[in-house]
C-alpha cells in the first residue's frame, strides 16, 4: 500500500472521512459519517465530463483543474482552519482517482496525514454487497409477526430500549410497509443508500445474541431487502404478536393519525389496491377518506384487505410460522408495548 492511502478495514482510524464527489453523487449513497465538499459541483462535474468527451481529455482536465483548485481553496478557508496538525482526514471520490488525489495532496503539503481511500467508493460499494450477501448468515434471527396494527415496529423499539439486539428495516428505509406506509414529508432513500446503512446495522451486531426483526416483504416502499437476508428472515424462529381487534384499530388510529389531514393523498394511496378490490368497495374506501372517518376506514382495511393478506403470506413466507411461540394483548398503549417486549425476552429466557 503506497504512502498517504488507505482501505476499507481502516476506516475507524480517522478523524474524518471527506468524499469530494458531486453533491448529486453523494446524496445517492456515501460512506457512513462522511462529509460532502465536493471538488467539482454537479453542473462543473457536468460540463468537464461533456468537454472529456466532445473536445479533448486536455481541455476537460485545464479546466477541470482550475475548478478543482478554486473550490479546494474555498474548502481550506471554510473548514479546515480549525483542525489541529495532528487531525487525520480520509478523502474519496469515485475510484480513488484525480478528484480525492488532488485533495490529498494539497491536505498532505499543509501537513496533515490525509489519506487517499484506495479504490474510493466503487471499492466501498463493493465491500458493502459483499458483507451483504455473508454477514445475514451468522444471525440468530427472531422475527416478530402480527397482522397489521399489532405494534410490530413500536415492539421492535421497546426491545431495543430494553436490552435486546433488534434490526429495524422500516428505519433504514423510513416506510411502514403498508400500502399506506410512506411517511408524511419524509423521502425513501435510495437503493444504494439504504444497502449501505443496512450493511453498517448489520456489521454492529453481535452475532452471539439474538436479533429481532419484523417480518417483512421482500419490498417495503420502492426498495428492495437483500435476497440473503429476506431469505434468511424467512428460515428463522418466529414470534407471534395476537392483539386484539380493538386494540389495533385503536392503535392504527395514534399511528396513521396524520393520514386524516389529506383525504386526497390518502385516496391517492387507497388507489394503489385498485386491482385487489371490488370497485365499489374503493369507492366506498373513498368517501370515508373524504368523510375523514378514519375509524370505519381502519376498520374495513383490517377486515376485508390486511387480514386475509396476512393470513395467506404468513404460512407460506415464513417457514416456521406455525411454530411460533405467542405472545397476546389486548392493550397496545406505551405501556402495553413495553410490556410485550418483556415477555418476548422472557421466552427468550425461558
Amino acid at each position: 500500500m503506497k504512502k498517504g492511502s488507505a482501505t476499507v478495514a481502516q476506516l475507524s482510524e480517522f478523524d474524518e472521512i471527506i468524499d469530494v464527489r458531486s453533491p448529486a453523487e453523494f446524496a445517492d449513497d456515501h460512506l457512513p459519517g462522511a462529509r460532502n465538499l465536493p471538488v467539482l459541483d454537479n453542473e462543473q462535474r457536468a460540463h468537464v465530463g461533456t468537454l472529456y468527451k466532445q473536445v479533448s481529455p486536455f481541455v476537460a482536465r485545464r479546466i477541470g483543474g482550475a475548478l478543482v483548485a478554486e473550490n479546494l481553496a474555498r474548502h481550506l478557508h471554510a473548514h479546515f482552519q480549525h483542525q489541529p496538525k495532528e487531525w487525520r482526514p480520509l478523502v474519496y471520490c469515485w475510484r480513488g482517482g484525480q478528484r480525492s488525489g488532488a485533495f490529498v495532496t494539497w491536505l498532505r503539503m499543509i501537513g496533515w496525514d490525509a489519506c487517499q481511500l484506495e479504490g474510493g467508493y466503487k471499492r466501498f460499494r463493493r465491500h458493502v454487497i459483499d458483507g451483504l450477501d455473508a454477514l445475514p448468515s451468522g444471525l440468530d434471527l427472531r422475527i416478530l409477526c402480527g397482522p397489521t396494527g399489532s405494534a410490530k415496529t413500536a415492539v421492535l423499539h421497546a426491545l431495543a430500549a430494553q436490552g435486546a439486539q433488534v434490526l429495524d428495516l422500516e428505519g433504514l428505509v423510513a416506510h411502514k410497509g403498508s400500502v399506506l406506509g410512506a411517511l408524511p414529508g419524509i423521502e425513501q432513500p435510495s437503493q444504494k443508500s439504504f444497502e449501505t446503512a443496512l450493511h453498517d446495522a448489520l456489521a454492529r451486531l453481535n452475532p452471539a445474541r439474538p436479533v429481532y426483526a419484523e417480518a417483512e416483504s421482500r419490498k417495503i416502499g420502492r426498495l428492495h431487502v437483500p435476497e440473503t437476508l429476506i431469505e434468511r428472515m424467512r428460515a428463522a424462529r418466529c414470534v407471534r404478536i395476537d392483539a386484539s381487534h380493538n386494540a389495533r384499530i385503536a392503535f392504527l388510529l395514534r399511528d396513521y393519525a396524520y393520514l386524516g389531514d389529506d383525504a386526497e393523498a390518502l385516496k391517492t394511496r387507497l388507489g394503489h389496491l385498485q386491482r385487489l378490490l371490488a370497485g365499489e368497495t374503493l369507492a366506498r374506501w373513498r368517501e370515508l377518506a373524504d368523510a375523514h372517518d378514519l375509524p370505519t376506514l381502519f376498520t374495513e382495511l383490517i377486515d376485508l384487505h390486511y387480514d386475509p393478506l396476512y393470513r395467506r403470506s404468513q404460512n407460506g413466507n415464513y417457514v416456521q410460522f406455525a411454530q411460533a411461540a405467542t405472545v397476546s394483548t389486548t392493550d397496545l398503549s406505551r405501556a402495553g408495548i413495553d410490556a410485550l417486549a418483556s415477555d418476548i425476552l422472557r421466552l427468550e429466557r425461558a
